[in-house]
């Protein structure tokens, strides 16, 4: 039985559009799934709630990309969570590096480190964050009545 060439280009071309489309779906659903877990929204939270960060990053605006599932620093299973986000704002960018642990007996998950790394090398430890400048001085004037006082 002979195959005309014809159709034989045909058949690699529905193939090759059908694979590319699967392939495409599949990364928008795991895409979707790891912006809707709790490890990930908990260390955006994080992010949007320090706002030494959000001035660094000149945010808001606060864009967050995709994450690059071929990147090694991002591994999930089921008790631990590690990811690195690429955020950007409007003065510059970076990655957010965050771990997870999942707790066994209510089943949530909990932020272990999430550290902001921004492109010029300046890192921001998001769970114990550095004051901004207004209120350092304003726990130096503390002080200083304090020291009045005493």
């Amino acid at each position: 039985m002979r195959v005309s060439t014809n159709k034989l280009q045909q058949l690699t071309i529905f193939t090759t559009v059908l694979t590319g489309a699967g392939v495409c779906t599949m990364y928008y659903l795991l895409q979707k799934r790891f912006v809707e877990s709790d490890y990930h929204r908990l260390a955006l939270q994080r992010l949007e709630a320090c706002p030494v960060a959000m001035e660094s990053l000149g945010a808001p605006p606060l864009k967050v990309h995709n994450i690059h599932l071929t990147d090694r620093d991002n591994r999930i299973d089921q008790r631990t969570a590690q990811l690195k986000i690429p955020v950007t704002g409007s003065h510059t960018g970076g990655y957010l590096y965050t771990s997870s642990i999942r707790d066994a007996d209510t089943n949530r998950w909990s932020l272990r480190q999430a550290v902001l790394r921004l492109r010029e090398g300046q890192m921001i430890d998001l769970l114990n964050p550095p004051l901004l400048a207004a209120e350092q001085a304003q726990d130096n004037e503390q002080e200083l009545d304090t020291e009045r006082w005493n």
